[in-house]
Formats: C-alpha cells, sequence, structure tokens
C-alpha cells in the first residue's frame, strides 16, 4: 500500500461491495442497473480500478446512494478496521516480495473478506501490545521465518563472500584479521576506523560497534575481543560490498527504523560469517568432525580458535552448513543468557528449522528447566568465575536431552562463554532431533560419555517429581491437569 490513491481505490471498492452486497445484490444485477461490466464492477471492488464520475453517478443511482457519500472515505463501523489497517504503516513494512506474495494478492484478499482479515490483524497487533511486543521484535520474528523457509543458507550471499575472498584472501593467522579488513575499510571504501573506551564515550559503553554516517567513521569498543572486533569490521565490509545503504548505525540495533534495516543487518552479519569462515574450509572440518566415533568437544573449540570467531558465529555458521550440506535442515538455534551473579536464565535469541521445537519462548515470569546442558554449562561457568578457577576459554559439552512432555529427544550441542563488554554469560546451542537421519551422519551419536538426561520446558510446566534443581513448583502443569479432569468429569456426565 504505497499511494494515497491505491488506498482511496480500495477504501471505494469495498464500500462499493459492502452496499451492494446489504441490498442483496450480486455483480450481474449491479451490471444490469448500472450498464456496466461486470467484469469491471469486480475491478472496482478488488480496488484495482476508479470509476469515473459519470459511472460513479449511475453507480450511486442503482444503490440509493448520491455521489458524495460514495467517494467519500468516510465509511461504516463494520470497515473502520481496514481503514485504521491501510492508514498504518503495518502494510507498508511487511515484506510481501520475501515470501512470494504480490502485494495485490494481499489487496484482493482484503477486499474479499476485509472485516475478518482486518480483525485477524489487530488480533495479532493487540497480541503484541499485550506481551510488549516492540516493533523491532515484530521485524525480527519476520526475518526468522524468512531464514526458516531457506534452511538459513542464501547461496547469493555465499558467493558474494566467495567473491570477496577471492579479491582479499584471509590470513594464515586470525591474529591478523582485523588489521587486514580495517585495511579494506579504510583504502578501499574511505572509512575511518576510531577506537572508543568508557572514558572518550561513556554513553556508547554498552555498544559494540557505532557507524557515523556524516563523517564515514565506524567506532568500535576497545573493550571488544579479538574475535568480536574481525566480526564487527568484516559486517561493516559487508554493508558496503552488498550497497546495503538501508543500515542500522549501532551494533545492538536500539531501535529499528524498518523491516530493510533488519534484513540488510542480517545479510551484512551473514557475509561477515561467510567471509571469517569460508565453506570451503569450514566444511571438511564439519565432515570430519560428524565422522568421529567419540565426542571429542576440543575438536569444535580449535575449530573455533582456528578461524579466530566466537563461539555463537561458529555455531550459527555450522547450522547454516549442517542444513545446506549433511540435509539436516530439521534443527534449532537457542542463546541463554544470565546476568551477573543472576539466577534467571534469558532465552535471548532462538531459530527454528521446519518445525517449533522445544524449548522454545515462554512467558516471561517461568524458569527454563536447569537439567538442560544450556543452563548447567552456565552455572559451571558462573561457579568457576567466583572461585577464580576459569581459564578464560570457552566450554562445551553435549547432551542427549529427552523432553518429558512429549518424549521428543534431541542431541545439544552447548557451549559456554562470557559476553564482553557486558558481564552476562551466555551459552550457544544447536539442537538435532534423534533421527535416522541424524545417526547416519553423526557417528559418535551413541557414543556412552555424552550424558542422557530427561528435561523439562520450563519448571512450571514439568512432570519430572523430585527435581533437585527445580527453581518453580509446577503450577502450569497442575493447572493444564485440573482443567483435563474437568473436561473428562463432563465427558463422563454426558455418557451417563
Amino acid at each position: 500500500m504505497n499511494t494515497d490513491r491505491e488506498k482511496v481505490r480500495l477504501i471505494f471498492g469495498l464500500k462499493l461491495k459492502q452496499l451492494r452486497a446489504d441490498q442483496g445484490l450480486s455483480t450481474y444485477d449491479l451490471a444490469d442497473l448500472t450498464g456496466l461490466s461486470p467484469s469491471y464492477l469486480n475491478e472496482i471492488e478488488k480496488g484495482k480500478k476508479y470509476p469515473k464520475s459519470e459511472k460513479i453517478f449511475a453507480i450511486a443511482k442503482a444503490l440509493g446512494t448520491d455521489y458524495d457519500s460514495l467517494v467519500s472515505l468516510k465509511v461504516s463501523k463494520q470497515l473502520e478496521p481496514v481503514v485504521e489497517l491501510l492508514n498504518s504503516n503495518v502494510l507498508n513494512e511487511l515484506p510481501f516480495d520475501l515470501f512470494g506474495i504480490e502485494p495485490g494478492y494481499f489487496l484482493e484478499v482484503m477486499a474479499n473478506a476485509p472485516a475478518k482479515l482486518s480483525a485477524f490483524i489487530s488480533t495479532i497487533i493487540e497480541i503484541g501490545r499485550n506481551y510488549d511486543l516492540r516493533v523491532e521484535q515484530f521485524y525480527f520474528s519476520v526475518l526468522r521465518t524468512y531464514q526458516a523457509m531457506h534452511d538459513t543458507y542464501f547461496d547469493e550471499l555465499e558467493q558474494q563472500a566467495d567473491a570477496f575472498l577471492t579479491a582479499h584472501p584471509l590470513p594464515n593467522s586470525p591474529v591478523t584479521l582485523p588489521a587486514l579488513l580495517t585495511g579494506v575499510l579504510t583504502d578501499i571504501y574511505g572509512c575511518t576506523v576510531t577506537p572508543y573506551d568508557d572514558s572518550s564515550q561513556p554513553a556508547l559503553a554498552s555498544l559494540r560497534s557505532v557507524y557515523i554516517p556524516e563523517s564515514n567513521t565506524l567506532l568500535i569498543n576497545s573493550r571488544l575481543s579479538a574475535e568480536q572486533t574481525a566480526f564487527t569490521l568484516a559486517r561493516e565490509v559487508g554493508y558496503r560490498h552488498l550497497h546495503l545503504d538501508n543500515r542500522p548505525l549501532e551494533s545492538s540495533m536500539l531501535a529499528a527504523r524498518s523491516f530493510d534495516e533488519v534484513l540488510n543487518n542480517f545479510r551484512a552479519s551473514y557475509f561477515a560469517r561467510a567471509v571469517l569462515m569460508p565453506r570451503a574450509e569450514l566444511m571438511p572440518i564439519l565432515t570430519k568432525f560428524v565422522a568421529q566415533r567419540t565426542w571429542q568437544p576440543d575438536r569444535l573449540l580449535s575449530a573455533i580458535r582456528r578461524f579466530g570467531v566466537t563461539p555463537e558465529m561458529f555455531l550459527l555458521r555450522t547450522m547454516s552448513l549442517l542444513a545446506s550440506g549433511f540435509g539436516l535442515n530439521d534443527l534449532f538455534f537457542l542463546r541463554f543468557d544470565q546476568p551477573t551473579e543472576g539466577q534467571r536464565f534469558v532465552l535471548s535469541k532462538e531459530l527454528h528449522l521446519s518445525r517449533l521445537h522445544t524449548p522454545h519462548g515462554v512467558a516471561r515470569d517461568e524458569h527454563y528447566c536447569r537439567r538442560q546442558v544450556a543452563l548447567t554449562l552456565l552455572n559451571d561457568l558462573r561457579t568457576q568465575q567466583a572461585t577464580g578457577s576459569w581459564n578464560g576459554q570457552p566450554a562445551c559439552q553435549a547432551q542427549i536431552t529427552t523432553y518429558s512432555s512429549d518424549g521428543n529427544a534431541y542431541l545439544v550441542l552447548s557451549i559456554a562463554k562470557s559476553s564482553p563488554p557486558s558481564t552476562t554469560n551466555s551459552s550457544i546451542n544447536i539442537g538435532l532431533p534423534i533421527t535416522d537421519q541424524l545417526r547416519s551422519v553423526f557417528a559418535f551419536l551413541d557414543d556412552p560419555a555424552i550424558p542422557r538426561t530427561d528435561v523439562g520446558e520450563t519448571c512450571e510446566r514439568c512432570p519430572i517429581p523430585d527435581c533437585a534443581v527445580r527453581a518453580a513448583a509446577p503450577v502450569v502443569l497442575a493447572r493444564n491437569e485440573q482443567i483435563d479432569q474437568i473436561q473428562q468429569a463432563i465427558e463422563g456426565l454426558r455418557k451417563n
């Protein structure tokens, strides 16, 4: 819905269709009364055409109304939600093209069932408000759906990364990566790269980077690790190499101004991971890793060090290649955060391919199961940090996780690490359903060294009795069981 003219056409068509239906007239009936063809009237009602004045007079007379009422933008109460929707930015921001939907098709659906569709969209918006869903969260939800549709693998971005690497081969040591990428930014794109710290830019202390377009300057937080710095620089190269002008200025995207910003940030980030971990180099490593007969976490950690990336970058990249190269496209990615000395675990990022897996985002006041390797690893890391025994390196574990609620079992690979410049710890996780396909790919799946654990989704929903690490009573489970008992009792009364 890009122009006011389109809105006027659609509103006129909706009003015409409602007036015709209210009087019990078919399109053919109205055609007989006005001398216009049924196909032409159908085009008007769909918002594709707007009639000339003499034809509007004929339509008004046939429907027992007047010209001014028909052309007015004032509508009936039934159509008010539709007009409100048309005047909002929702339709402008929906990326129809990403999902192969023609905007005209959407408008045609609106014309056929305006009140129902408007009520449906209004309901979604209201749910978002009740859950304090910000507009950027909506954008990220759309992006996750888009990623899942493509198994989070995008060959055109892979080719762009390969072309960049042909012109700018990576150094043998990841230590020199920041210098190489800085040189590309300064020499080719004329960008100034300037570090900052808490004293020079105290207001930016929580951010990793900020881009100032007016001076073509990239400010980078000096507290970042070498891996974070390399990714920040590679992503900035991605914006320029891919010609992505509509982009966020800050690393954390404080307030997304459009879906294009969110999409372009993802594209530049994907490009950065593809550059830092070229598929031609990572695929042989993954092939050897899944072929090993025993679980060897050091192989994953050594690969992370080899490429000079963070665990999150590595597992996101691994997820893409497992889906595209090994046919494992029914998997999920989760990141749990644990603030300093905090007992609450926050699911801060999730991506589900093929279907929604357990666990996933639930009500904010519930407690995720402490039996999951994602959380046990974070607790171990926090303990090591408190006792001074942590060596500063990421920790890696695997677990065969079976959810007691539905019996679904997953191989979960988890890596826990700190997240500078914040004091939050995070665990990065890939989960793969236990299937014949997985067994044919992962040779170490039956290694007894991998713990097998029954878990719940959250403590409030968990049926496991006498759990030693339960953080809350199973109140949601009890409420659902009570509802089931009531329903069974009612069914019993009906049978008797």
